[in-house]
């Protein structure tokens, strides 16, 4: 049997932008996806910290080094620029393996620098 566990995590990402008529999805900074091992148009769950909305989209990747966090088409309508997200993937893991895994995680601060990881 599988599970589906945490697979990837960003938590406190600061919404730095929304394009409402972008086709869709979330804008990261790549360095951030690679960070956590989230891939190009990976499906992600997102909650917002701020109004409690959650929506799922998937990721596509933004300059690194830019530390941006953009909410596209659709999903600019779930938060505002200065919202915090925790940004969320998951994956299958067999049973038996599924007691030792660990997610990736990050806590992003003030301008989407990394404050606290694990399972790095």
């Amino acid at each position: 049997m599988q599970v589906q566990l945490l697979k990837s995590k960003i938590h406190r990402a600061g919404i730095t932008g929304a394009s409402l008529d972008y086709e869709g999805s979330l804008t990261i900074s790549r360095d951030l996806m690679d960070r956590v091992g989230l891939l190009p148009f990976e499906r992600v769950l997102c909650s917002n910290l701020a109004n409690g909305n959650r929506f799922e989209t998937y990721a596509i990747p933004g300059d690194p080094g830019t530390f941006e966090i953009i909410l596209n088409g659709a999903a600019a309508h779930q938060g505002k620029i200065g919202d915090l997200l925790t940004i969320m993937s998951f994956g299958m893991i067999d049973e038996p393996g599924a007691a030792e895994w660990h997610p990736r995680v990050i806590v992003l601060g003030t301008g989407n620098q990394i404050v606290n990881e694990r399972g790095i």
